[in-house]
């Protein structure tokens, strides 16, 4: 664990020595070699899957696929910002550099914390430099709006959590995932069992989101900087489901009977957004709303407590990880040229940027789960996990595919078919930077498909 979180840490003092002509290749390069570091731990040789273990840190398999993408992430976000923050003072990059190590720091901490009070405690250090990265270099001026909606939909929710982990502590004695599931739940009586159940999944549910009390989420991402939105779309909307997957296995005899409204919103969820995306006009807003109704399946999937539904759901955060964050940095590339987020203005595009339109292509294929890739898989493993919970649910996520297949063309066609505006005449062409981070995206998405068992989870 330690050969990952020493030089993440050690990326601050990089961040703040290195002379400013140095700074951007030195720090990717850092943030690179932890990334390719990280990949170690795919190799899991142990007959109980938990590796890496010392008393406040283990890997397995649920949480090696997300600490990687963690990883995998900084140097992209970093390759990213650089056109973004390339008119401020070195001091206000170095800092922004650093609240994105801060977070790649929290997350690695949260995703292997084996005690539930310190993943608690990191799933709540993430809000800070999220925060500031919205409020601080967000585009548009409604940024403060945005980053209090999202401070207070998550700590709303987050503080049952921390009463309900708290009244565990005191009625079990520990909070260790390694011996929780062997414990049996003291339920004394129904009223409270209820209130204790909803207020451990409430936080996460908020954090995934759950349709409903989703509203922070497209006003987060709609105002955030790049790396921001690839940040949220990526590794901390996952959060949510990581959370639910490990405490769900302690709910047990509850969630048989709790769960029901919970997986009925989620589905209509996945219709409702899938509509709005349709009539959105604001491209970031739409790749923010898709990223709910894929968040949907995902937790449908979660609830229904098989192992199918746990490894579709797993798939599906990792894969839908990689597409949005893709999607967004495509949505940024366009934003830096013209300026306008509105799909109206900037149609046509291809035209003058042939090989952004394939990028634009392949993303957008993803995002509606074009087979044989792992977003199809995660997708059909859920809908057959909750068809075979009741078979009434295939007409909602039917739908929802169906839905997803046409925003996600919709997209596809706004931004790069049709007439060239006539305001567009002069843009800048694009860089390799930009298609370097594009393409480290979509490599990994195609290469999970030759080895589709590093993110199964316990069921490889």
């Amino acid at each position: 664990m330690l050969k990952i979180l020493i030089p993440t840490l050690m990326l601050t003092p990089t961040i703040w020595l290195t002379p400013a002509k140095w700074l951007w290749p030195t720090s990717l390069t850092h943030s690179f070699l932890i990334a390719l570091m990280s990949l170690s731990w795919l190799q899991n040789l142990s007959e109980t899957k938990w590796t890496s273990l010392n008393p406040m840190m283990a890997t397995d398999p649920i949480s090696t696929p997300l600490l990687i993408l963690t990883c995998w992430l900084l140097p992209l976000m970093i390759l990213a910002s650089q056109n973004h923050t390339a008119k401020e003072p070195v001091n206000r990059q170095r800092m922004y550099m650093l609240l994105l190590t801060s977070l790649q720091f929290f997350l690695i901490l949260a995703f292997s914390a084996t005690e539930l009070i310190m993943f608690f405690m990191m799933f709540e250090a993430t809000l800070i430099p999220t925060l500031v990265i919205i409020t601080r270099w967000g585009n548009q001026t409604e940024r403060l709006n945005a980053g209090t909606y999202f401070l207070f939909y998550t700590l709303a929710g987050s503080l049952p959590l921390l009463v309900a982990l708290l009244t565990l502590q005191n009625s079990l004695g520990t909070m260790s995932l390694l011996t929780l599931p062997h414990f049996s739940m003291p339920l004394p009586n129904l009223y409270m069992n209820t209130l204790w159940w909803t207020a451990c999944l409430l936080a996460f549910l908020v954090k995934m989101p759950l349709y409903g009390v989703h509203l922070w989420l497209p006003k987060a991402h709609v105002e955030a900087p790049i790396a921001g939105s690839m940040v949220l779309a990526a590794v901390l909307l996952k959060l949510g489901g990581y959370g639910m997957m490990r405490v769900m296995v302690m709910l047990e005899p509850l969630t048989k009977g709790l769960c029901y409204p919970f997986i009925i919103l989620a589905l209509w969820g996945i219709i409702m957004t899938g509509s709005i995306c349709l009539r959105q006009t604001d491209l970031k807003s739409l790749i923010a709303y898709s990223s709910v109704s894929h968040m949907g399946l995902v937790a449908g999937g979660i609830l229904t407590q098989t192992p199918w539904g746990f490894t579709g759901a797993l798939i599906l955060m990792i894969a839908h990880g990689l597409t949005s964050s893709a999607l967004f940095c495509l949505a940024n590339t366009n934003y830096e040229r013209t300026h306008s987020r509105t799909m109206v203005l900037t149609r046509g595009l291809q035209v003058i940027f042939p090989l952004m339109g394939a990028w634009w292509f392949i993303s957008s294929l993803a995002n509606l789960a074009l087979p044989p890739l792992p977003n199809l898989m995660g997708e059909l493993t859920v809908i057959v996990t909750l068809f075979n919970w009741s078979w009434l649910t295939i007409i909602l996520t039917g739908a929802g595919t169906l839905i997803t297949a046409g925003y996600s063309l919709y997209m596809f066609l706004m931004t790069q078919r049709g007439p060239l505006p006539s305001h567009i005449t002069m843009l800048e062409p694009s860089h390799t930077r930009e298609h370097l981070l594009i393409a480290l995206h979509l490599l990994p998405l195609l290469l999970l498909i030759l080895k589709p068992e590093l993110i199964w989870g316990w069921t490889s």
